[in-house]
């Protein structure tokens, strides 16, 4: 160890003096490791100026910089070795909030308002991962959502977003230049696959300047409990690096100095939403109808989750020196908690058949001006955590490095008793249904307990849109069990529309009369805005796709072979991935397609 500074006295004069600077950080913060292979002067030299920009990247895009960073590391590492528990001195709570019932009075004038304020909100999407963990190559959000329309996520949120901008400014006094915006975090895995998909798709209808692409840096690795920064096993000129978590959206937002402009130009919400749950946004209007109508600085979507089902729940933690905050708990920690702090039974289920504390989905709305008086403050830095893997019972070394994290959930934990944080409950079939386990892991998910897949979700997707239209008067046949992939699923009518066809229950209901019927293996696909369906019988497969100016009523008896599921091997090669992860293929076999330009 004695040669590493040495080295890097030897080699200073190829450095900048902001280098020069940093490299005695570095010494001064214990890491004078990271020298002691570097070759002679005038040998490697562009791999030694390749570190010191590496070591720029890191340090700017931190919090406080490396320093800060190896600081806090430290401090976690002594308090995991010790096994410290994060939440000792307090105890949970549920905290207070809405429920809703969807359709009914109180659902649709939560609607109503939300749809209004919409206008004045601002999208996060958090799209920073690769599909691998899904058994796909490419991102997630270019995933298809569901395959009878093969609409791809981000062109579903993006569809989303322009139905509620246009509705939004339906409802405006006055002339309505609206331009929601959106902004979309990325990582080095999925930056430049993201800004392709949108330039090949025109942006899926949006102006280009309304989305803004913000690149998540990663966070230097480290090697033991004194927080020592891992050298990369490849290249003695590099420091190892793992994504540092979804919490950085809060610092990318700060430090882009779009937060202030949305509050000069008049917007009062930002709303952050995650990259693969197809349903999200059936419950964002009436979510951001309750943050305006209960005035919450926070307001977490969530829904009814099971004790110890493998989800998050809302928890208002309360310390004994009389601090309180409402954040996500984790539901591995949430019984031990409950146990520790007098609720001998732990985690377990209330006499509505769930657990009082609801399920965190991971969908948040916060108020803008809140949220840009608390990252003044903190700079977006979120409390981290970290997850060292211990080779043995000593906890004196790792099976391999590992990293701070933080998550984009932990927000709420430093703010003031004055924060209002509140959560909006939903009905799960309505608004979750997220895509993350590939199809392997999710037949081995316990009989009775959701899948999370591509299968599940695409058919949860169905399933919505089935008992939407159920709760307006359609006779909706019941759904068949089929086995894909492993998972046995509720197979629905396959039931989609685009989103300027109806953002709202409201919508929808003013969109259907009479008395129509679906059977079970029915295909509807609406396309167009103005489409009013009347007195319709369908047993077969319906596309109805017009201009958005042309009034549509479909109605009558529409009777054809229709389109039927096709089981797809998974190991199959020759079919697409976006295909095999679901088990199944769409054959078109006859349909009837009432189209207009």
């Amino acid at each position: 160890m004695a040669s590493a500074e040495p080295n890097l006295q030897r080699n200073l004069h190829l450095l900048s003096a902001e280098q020069v600077e940093l490299a005695k950080v570095l010494v001064e913060m214990g890491q004078a490791h990271l020298f002691e292979h570097w070759a002679e002067p005038a040998v490697e030299d562009d791999e030694k100026k390749a570190f010191f920009d590496q070591v720029i990247r890191l340090n700017s895009s931190y919090p406080g910089g490396l320093a800060s960073y190896i600081k806090t590391a430290r401090e976690l590492l002594a308090d995991s070795k010790a096994g410290k528990n994060p939440f000792d001195g307090f105890t949970p709570s549920v905290p207070t909030g809405e429920t809703l019932n969807f359709g009914d009075d109180s659902f649709m004038s939560f609607e109503e308002t939300g749809v209004k304020e919409v206008r004045k909100a601002a999208f996060v999407l958090v799209a920073g991962g690769l599909g691998e963990r899904l058994g796909y190559n490419g991102i997630k959000v270019a995933l298809p959502r569901e395959t009878t329309t093969g609409a791809c996520f981000l062109q579903h949120y993006i569809e989303t977003i322009l139905a509620l901008q246009d509705a939004s400014c339906k409802l405006a006094e006055g002339e309505c230049q609206t331009k929601i915006p959106l902004v979309i975090m990325t990582s080095d895995d999925t930056h430049s696959h993201t800004v392709e998909l949108l330039k090949s798709n025109s942006y899926f209808g949006m102006e280009p300047n309304q989305v803004k692409l913000l690149k998540q840096e990663k966070v230097a690795c480290l090697d033991d409990n004194d927080a020592r920064l891992a050298v990369d096993p490849r290249n003695k000129y590099r420091i190892q690096t793992k994504p540092h978590g979804h919490g950085d959206v809060h610092s990318l937002l700060y430090s882009s100095g779009l937060l202030t402009e949305w509050r000069d130009t008049g917007l009062r919400w930002v709303l952050f939403f995650q990259d693969t749950n197809g349903l999200l946004f059936n419950g964002i209007p009436a979510s951001l109808g309750v943050s305006a109508t209960r005035q919450y600085h926070v307001n977490s979507l969530a829904v009814p989750r099971k004790a110890k089902e493998a989800i998050g729940g809302i928890t208002r933690l309360t310390h004994a020196d009389g601090r309180s905050m409402v954040i996500n708990v984790e539901y591995n920690q949430l019984d031990p908690l409950l146990r520790a702090t007098g609720f001998p039974d732990g985690d377990v289920n209330c006499e509505t058949g769930y657990s009082p504390f609801p399920g965190n989905i991971n969908q948040l709305i916060l108020e803008l001006g809140p949220y840009i008086e608390e990252l003044t403050k903190t700079g977006g830095a979120i409390q981290e955590f970290v997850n060292p893997k211990y080779k043995d019972a000593s906890k004196t070394s790792f099976k391999s490095s590992t990293r701070l994290e933080c998550m984009m959930q932990d927000y709420p934990k430093t703010l003031p008793p004055s924060a209002r944080v509140g959560f909006t409950v939903m009905e799960p079939w309505l608004a979750y249904a997220p895509v993350k386990n590939n199809p392997e892991d999710a037949a081995k998910v316990p009989k009775g307990n959701p899948y999370h897949s591509a299968t599940s979700g695409e058919m949860l997707v169905y399933r919505a849109n089935s008992l939407i239209l159920r709760k307006a008067g359609v006779q909706v046949a019941d759904p068949v069990q089929q086995v894909f992939n492993g998972q046995e699923i509720e197979v629905w009518p396959r039931v989609t529309w685009k989103p300027k066809w109806a953002v709202t229950f409201k919508e929808v209901k003013n969109k259907v009369s009479g008395s129509s019927s679906i059977s079970q293996r029915s295909t509807l696909v609406i396309k167009g805005r103005n489409i009013f369906v009347k007195d319709l019988c369908l047993d077969g497969a319906l596309v109805i796709d017009v201009a958005d100016d042309k009034e549509v009523k479909v109605e009558g008896s529409v009777q054809n072979k229709g389109w039927i599921l096709e089981n797809v091997d998974y190991n199959d090669t020759s079919v697409p991935e976006e295909l095999r992860i679901r088990g199944f293929r769409i054959n078109k076999i006859e349909q009837l397609v009432k189209s207009e330009p």
